[in-house]
């Protein structure tokens, strides 16, 4: 099965005109978004909390945490950002795809949009 790849950019709410925008990993199997912890910085997002996060190989780890927007495919979505290391890959998580409506085609690997946001 291959990846899929999606541009997005990232805000922070609280100084709307700097974003920062990257090739993120589209990822089913993760709830939230990850971004390196250098950009993040660099827009001026602090930890929020650290969170337990399993790793792809079943290990944990505890990791900083912070909400700010993501916007891609035309939509923008407010959302829980994981400070990921410096030079890790983008991660786009399922729970801001969910969010707007864009779910990854199986058969395609391709982003749709479902014809309505799922409320249930």
């Amino acid at each position: 099965m291959g990846t899929t790849h999606v541009t997005v950019a990232v805000r922070n709410p609280a100084n709307p005109g700097q974003t920062w925008e990257g090739l993120f990993l589209v990822d089913t199997g993760s709830v939230d978004s990850l971004v390196p912890a250098k950009h993040l910085r660099q827009l001026g997002f602090s930890a929020k909390a650290k969170r337990t996060n399993e790793l792809a190989d079943g290990s944990e780890v505890k990791l900083d945490i912070t909400t700010g927007q993501l916007e891609f495919m035309g939509e923008i979505v407010g959302s829980t950002i994981i400070f990921g290391d410096d030079n890790a890959e983008p991660i786009l998580g399922i729970t801001a795809l969910e969010s707007v409506g864009i779910e990854v085609d199986p058969r395609t690997q391709q982003l749709k949009r479902l014809p309505a946001a799922r409320l249930k």
